[in-house]
């Protein structure tokens, strides 16, 4: 899967078939039709938000869904729709369209792009195991205090999938202490401290952050 690739000379920037997965995960994250979820709804959508032409996107769609997505386990055949026009064979079988997985929604959290991640992560919650939902209330409740913060954990653990590091499912965030990198060590020691600092040093403090942030 390639949604954090970046090209080797702009570290930052998103490679094409990054943004595209990307692009299909969100259209199967955020649909809520199955005529907004075949391989031509997803990329006639990405089209229009790129401002090129759907069919030159179809063939790479279809291939991130058949040849990655769908084998990873993150995207699943829902259903098909029927067909009224066009061969006769396909009128019969239908159009496939899709629906994320339980992992596919692990993946979702991890996208920035989304706006409404919080419903995704009730979805996710509402699906996962007893041992899954060890952090629950406390997850939902950093997603109303820090969700940047919250969100990026997410980010951090489908990236450390990405690299082979840690399995998506079960899903455990003490998998992340395998693969903490120093931003989540000082984002700790911050937080620890925070909460020892009196009232007035908390107000200083917050009023310091407010200058540099």
């Amino acid at each position: 899967m390639a949604i954090f690739n970046t090209f080797k000379t702009k570290n930052l920037e998103l490679t094409g078939e990054a943004l595209r997965q990307r692009s299909i995960i969100i259209a199967l994250a955020t649909g809520t039709n199955p005529t907004d979820k075949t391989r031509t709804s997803i990329s006639r959508k990405i089209a229009s938000q790129s401002g090129v032409v759907w069919k030159n996107l179809y063939s790479g769609v279809f291939r991130d869904l058949d040849e990655i997505l769908i084998p990873l386990g993150l995207v699943k055949e829902e259903g098909r729709l029927p067909l009224k026009r066009g061969p006769k064979a396909l009128q019969e079988k239908g159009v496939p369209y899709y629906k994320l997985t339980q992992s596919g929604l692990l993946v979702s959290l991890s996208l920035n792009e989304i706006k409404d991640r919080k419903e995704i992560l009730e979805r996710f919650f509402s699906n996962s195991s007893k041992d899954e939902n060890e952090f629950h209330d406390i997850i939902l409740k950093l997603t109303k205090i820090a969700p940047k913060f919250t969100f990026s954990l997410f980010e951090k653990y489908v990236k450390a999938y990405c690299e082979g590091k840690l399995k998506l499912l079960p899903f455990k965030f003490q998998n992340l202490k395998n693969v903490s990198d120093e931003s989540l060590i000082i984002q700790k020691e911050f937080l620890k401290g925070f909460t020892n600092l009196s009232k007035s040093d908390e107000e200083k403090t917050v009023n310091l952050l407010n200058h540099i942030c």
